[in-house]
């Protein structure tokens, strides 16, 4: 880590010795283009940070690069000079925009309370909009939105992806290392790939499932799109758990994307896509509440209120939506648990539990999954060294920024491993993917399960081979 002491107490000389390295001359004979006028970030919210550098130290890109502009502070500042005309929004500025994972630490550590969040969530799509991608970065992008939001069009090459693994051609890929040479980020996402099952080739569950005994609630759910492609077994696992709880299950088969990977990144019209057609699935379908189990997802359907706010004929559907969305341990901490669980393992089971940044700096969710999990018979949970800092996956940024992912993804996985625990739960599957990936570089790896995953084993009294 290259976190700077001297960043910490001098905060204004770093940030004027980080300005030299900007062509402040270059800046003075051309126009200098900032953001356009479509809702730029608010001075009022640029106004509230007083540059304190509390931010400092829980901001992983800070901590990786060790610089000043790639701290939420350095950014800020940043923002608030493109806001005055003082710097342009170009190449320059773009890269410490686009350093940041999002994981939203800051504005859990904040003493000022800004929000960052709203900051970087304005300047993002005026990235997009306004500064031109390389050739390379165009590509991989547009590779990423046409694919992963959309269920249907990645489950077309769940085949061929079976087949590249079955074959041999992965291991092949991979022991070359020519794709890392020739194309780091395309050898980033293949990197992460889980193993494919063709049981993902068809979704296996039903329009309506009962509850079990006494109804309590009717819940929605929401499949996500990597979750039901290569995670199924969790969503099947979040549904039993469900009935077996009293909740009648409603999973509408309009429903996509939750706009996550779009919204995290910029893609504006894309977001407010997906999110109309996510309210529109779930219309009508008289709901109590929408349970999602995986954290990035959760945090996103929490923001329609944001994402359609200057959709007139959106506004108040989108605000109904977000007051019924629950992550399923939020859901299940609030209903409390009626089935009687068993223990995982014939002896005690020591668990380490893996915050995801949605869930704890987005949801503020925290200490329902620890609840839930102590409620296992046998369960001891171990709590990590440096447990709020983020993974490295961010959604799509593993992919996008892989040298700064790894070096987070290594720290994670050790910091994990330290605990001595004999199983990780980790409630995100962006997050597993990446922490799956570093424990096999490690040569170190343990069961990594969901905590729904182990609610089902011990309501079904499946024992764990541990």
């Amino acid at each position: 880590m290259q976190t700077s002491d001297k960043a910490l107490n001098n905060p204004v000389e770093s940030i004027s010795n980080e300005l030299k390295s900007f062509d402040v001359q270059s800046l003075l004979d051309k126009e200098i283009k900032g953001f356009d006028p479509k809702n730029p970030p608010k001075q009022e919210l640029i106004d509230t940070c007083v540059h304190c550098g509390f931010c400092l130290s829980t901001c992983p890109s800070y901590r990786v690069i060790g610089k000043e502009m790639d701290s939420p502070r350095g950014r800020i500042y940043l923002m608030n000079a493109i806001n005055k005309g003082e710097a342009a929004l170009d190449e320059t500025t773009t890269q410490h925009f686009d350093s940041c994972l999002g994981c939203l630490a800051c504005v859990t550590t904040c003493p000022s309370g800004v929000q960052y969040d709203q900051l970087i969530a304005a300047t993002r799509p005026q990235v997009e909009r306004n500064q031109p991608r390389s050739l390379k970065d165009k590509l991989i992008r547009t590779l990423i939105f046409n694919l992963f939001p959309y269920p249907n069009r990645l489950r077309i090459f769940l085949p061929l992806l079976w087949l590249y693994q079955k074959l041999g051609i992965q291991k092949l890929v991979r022991a070359t290392g020519l794709l890392n040479r020739f194309f780091p980020r395309l050898a980033a996402m293949e990197s992460i790939l889980p193993e494919v099952n063709l049981k993902s080739l068809r979704d296996n569950l039903p329009d309506i499932i009962p509850a079990q005994g006494e109804k309590r609630y009717r819940v929605g759910v929401i499949l996500g799109c990597v979750q039901r492609l290569f995670f199924s077994p969790v969503n099947e696992a979040t549904v039993r758990v469900l009935t077996a709880n009293g909740c009648e299950v409603v999973i509408p088969q309009t429903q996509g994307c939750c706009a996550a990977l779009p919204a995290h990144q910029g893609q504006e019209a894309q977001a407010q896509a997906l999110a109309r057609q996510m309210i529109d699935s779930f219309e009508g379908t008289e709901v109590d509440y929408i349970i999602i189990n995986a954290a990035g997802c959760g945090h996103t359907l929490k923001e329609y209120n944001h994402i359609l706010e200057d959709d007139p004929e959106y506004q108040e559907k989108a605000k109904q939506f977000v007051a019924k969305v629950r992550d399923i341990q939020e859901f299940l901490a609030e209903a409390k648990l009626t089935t009687n669980l068993s223990p995982l393992t014939e002896k005690d089971l020591t668990i380490v539990y893996q915050d995801a940044c949605h869930l704890l700096h987005g949801q503020k969710i925290s200490l329902q999954p620890r609840q839930l999990l102590k409620q296992i018979p046998g369960v001891k949970l171990k709590e990590p060294l440096d447990a709020a800092l983020c993974c490295g996956s961010a959604g799509v940024y593993n992919m996008l920024q892989p040298e700064v992912a790894n070096e987070l993804g290594q720290q994670k996985v050790k910091n994990l491993l330290d605990t001595g625990a004999q199983l990780i739960a980790s409630p995100n599957p962006g997050c597993s993917l990446q922490l799956k990936k570093h424990m096999k570089l490690k040569g170190q790896e343990i069961p990594l399960m969901h905590p729904m995953e182990l609610l089902d084993y011990s309501i079904r009294g499946i024992k764990l081979k541990i």
